[in-house]
C-alpha cells in the first residue's frame, strides 16, 4: 500500500515513520509512506498557500491551486486506479475502525493536512473523495489526524504485525471492546491470573474471553452493543449483566 501525506510540516512525521510497527511495515515492503510539502507546488513567488477569506472574518484560508497541483502530481505517479483523497477536517465523517478497514482495502491513499482557518470550499467540492474527523474537537492542523489514519490502516495490512490475529481481536474490530490480558507471573503481590487462562482448555478460554469482552463493552461502552453482531448466547449474557 502507498500512502502520500500532503502537509506544510513534513518534519512532524519523521519520528512516526522511523519507529515501531510503521517502520517494520516499511522495511517489509508492506506499506510505503511519502510525505510531500504542498507549499512546493505554490505558483506564488513567495510560495504562499493561504489568503484572506472573501467576505471578511478572522484567520487565513488555504488556496486551491497548490493542493490541486500537488494531488494531480501524486495521481500521475499512481500505478493503479485513481487513489482516494482524504481531507482531515473537523467537519468530516467521524473516523472509526470500520473506516480504517475500508481504507485498508485501497492500494493507495492521499491524505491532506490543513492548517489555518480552513480550506477553500472548491477543495472540498472538487478535489477530495472523503472528509474525516478524528473527534469532536479542533486541532491546530490535520497532521495528527493523518498520523492516526496512517497507524490504524497500516496495522491492518497483511504482514504488518508479527501476529496476524492481533488486528482481528483488537477492540472495535469485533464490534466489542477487547477482553482483559494477563501474562507471567501467574501471581503478583497476591493478585492472581484467572484460573481458566491457566487451564489449557481452549474452548473454555474462548468462552471466558467472549464473556469478558461483552462485560467490558456493557460497562464501558454500552452504545456499541446495539451495532454489534450478537448471538443468542451473547444476548443471554448481556441480559444477565442487566439484571445484576
Amino acid at each position: 500500500m502507498k500512502m502520500t501525506i500532503l502537509t506544510l510540516f513534513p518534519e512532524m512525521f519523521d519520528g512516526l515513520f522511523s519507529h515501531s510497527i510503521l517502520k517494520q511495515a516499511q522495511d517489509r515492503d508492506v506499506v510505503s509512506f511519502h510525505v510531500v510539502n504542498f507549499r512546493e507546488f505554490s505558483k506564488d513567488r513567495h510560495q504562499r498557500v493561504d489568503d484572506y477569506p472573501y467576505g471578511g472574518g478572522g484567520g487565513m484560508v488555504l488556496t486551491p491551486q497548490p493542493l490541486f497541483d500537488a494531488v494531480k502530481h501524486v495521481k500521475e505517479q499512481a500505478k493503479g486506479k485513481s487513489p482516494r483523497v482524504v481531507l482531515l477536517c473537523p467537519q468530516g465523517e467521524p473516523y472509526s475502525q470500520k473506516k480504517a478497514e475500508e481504507f485498508a482495502q485501497e492500494d493507495e491513499l492521499i491524505l491532506i493536512c490543513g492548517h489555518y482557518e480552513g480550506f477553500d470550499e472548491r477543495i472540498r467540492e472538487h478535489l477530495v473523495t472523503d472528509e474525516v474527523s478524528i473527534g469532536d474537537y479542533v486541532l491546530t492542523g490535520g497532521e495528527i489526524g493523518a498520523m492516526v489514519i496512517a497507524d490504524s490502516v497500516t496495522r491492518l495490512q497483511q504482514g504488518a504485525l508479527g501476529n496476524e490475529t492481533s488486528a482481528v481481536t483488537d477492540s472495535h474490530s469485533t464490534g466489542l471492546l477487547e477482553y482483559p490480558h494477563y501474562t507471567r507471573p501467574a501471581e503478583f503481590e497476591g493478585m492472581k491470573v484467572p484460573d481458566v487462562l491457566l487451564s489449557g482448555h481452549h474452548a473454555k478460554i474462548e468462552a471466558w474471553r467472549r464473556q469478558e469482552s461483552l462485560k467490558r463493552t456493557f460497562t464501558r461502552r454500552p452504545d456499541m452493543l446495539s451495532k454489534a453482531d450478537l448471538t443468542p448466547k451473547d444476548q443471554a449474557i448481556i441480559d444477565k449483566f442487566t439484571k445484576e
